[in-house]
């Protein structure tokens, strides 16, 4: 299974960089790095990126991070995956811009 972790294009270029990251400031602040199930994701951007320019969304198989990865309650209950380390770039399986058009990002259309 495929969870998404939305970057904005420093975040990203850093992870590129150090081949490693703590994430956001959001996930070094709680502690995890937050990350999304292709039915969350959008969500996940409008709420917390709407109108951010330069945003990357990357791709990572749940099931090779192991128990460092935890699935825990957040918006109305639903569970989301956050890892317990840091995010490397090996983790990373794809990833792809995010433009902002007519209505939102525009997400690669099949997502997992």
């Amino acid at each position: 299974m495929l969870i998404y972790k939305i970057f904005r294009a420093s975040e990203w270029a850093e992870l590129r960089h150090y081949g490693v990251t703590a994430g956001a400031p959001v996930d070094v602040a709680d502690g995890y790095v937050h990350f999304s199930t292709g039915e969350q994701v959008r969500e996940t951007c409008e709420r917390h990126f709407a109108g951010v320019d330069g945003l990357v969304l990357l791709a990572v198989d749940a099931e090779k991070l192991g128990a460092d990865l935890k699935w825990e309650p957040s918006r109305g209950g639903a569970l989301f995956p956050h890892l317990y380390r840091s995010l490397q770039l090996s983790d990373v399986i794809w990833h792809h811009p995010l433009p902002r058009g007519e209505h939102g990002h525009v997400f690669p259309v099949a997502l997992e």
